[in-house]
């Protein structure tokens, strides 16, 4: 059997099996020739191998082509299933992010129930102290009151003679407690009377308190002032009181306001 060495080595590219069939075929041809064929049809059957080889080789690179893309099919493929991994891997963690902020979610959610039944709980119990306080207030008022009350009583019997020697007033008639009507509120002022201080009227304006505050000696100055005015007379001040601390002396003293002690007052 003629062969070229090109063709050989062309053939040597093409795959085995087919590269087998070939091979059997230039045998049988061979074959043939050496039996019946004339030369003439010999070149004639040599050329359509010719062709045959050349349609042979491009079917090759053409498998080989279709086989890169096919490769780099594969390859794509591989990375798109590789980042399809990477995605559900992440939304496996999203999920569980998710979750985990759905069980915070809940606890601070009864964390907040808890804390609301607390604020309900202390205001239930501060609602209990301050009646517990207001009926302690009401019952200290009323001590306050009775001492007061008693306070007061000493000083109408006791205050001519102290206002007389001590601060050169001297009463008009009786000292009593009276009730004034300042804008909307009603206004009770422990001591109240007319004396005469350098022969000139004076209106008697006093406080008894267990121990006065600088509120209160303010609040009483502020409406001793408006009694005096709508009645026309120059005030004279006064407090009495069991206990004047030395902050409170030192206040009325600023405020040229006399005070007495209780103990300065004769029993009844």
């Amino acid at each position: 059997m003629l062969v070229s060495a090109a063709f050989i080595k062309q053939l040597q590219k093409v795959e085995p099996t087919l590269r087998e069939l070939i091979l059997a075929l230039l045998e049988e041809l061979e074959r043939q020739r050496e039996e019946t064929v004339s030369r003439r049809e010999f070149d004639d059957l040599k050329k359509a191998v010719e062709v045959l080889t050349k349609n042979v080789n491009e079917l090759t690179i053409s498998v080989r082509e279709l086989t890169k893309k096919v490769n780099e099919l594969a390859e794509a493929q591989k990375r798109t299933e590789e980042k399809v991994n990477e995605l559900a891997e992440a939304q496996k963690r999203t999920e569980e992010r998710v979750n985990e902020l759905a069980e915070a979610q809940k606890r601070t959610e009864e964390r907040v129930n808890e804390l609301a039944e607390a604020q309900k709980r202390t205001e239930e119990t501060v609602a209990m102290l301050v009646k517990d306080i207001k009926v302690l207030e009401n019952r200290i008022e009323g001590v306050s009151n009775t001492v007061g009350y008693f306070l007061e009583d000493r000083a109408y019997v006791s205050l001519p003679k102290i206002l007389k020697e001590r601060f050169g007033v001297e009463v008009e008639g009786k000292l009593i407690r009276k009730y004034f009507i300042l804008g909307s509120k009603e206004i009770q002022i422990n001591i109240y009377g007319y004396g005469k201080k350098d022969n000139k009227k004076v209106l008697i304006l006093g406080e008894c308190k267990v121990r006065p505050s600088k509120n209160e000696i303010n609040r009483f100055e502020k409406y001793a002032k408006k009694i005096a005015k709508k009645e026309g007379v120059e005030p004279f001040l006064l407090f009495v009181a069991y206990d004047f601390p030395p902050k409170i002396e030192e206040f009325l003293q600023q405020k040229e306001i006399p005070y007495i002690w209780s103990y300065e007052l004769r029993l009844i």
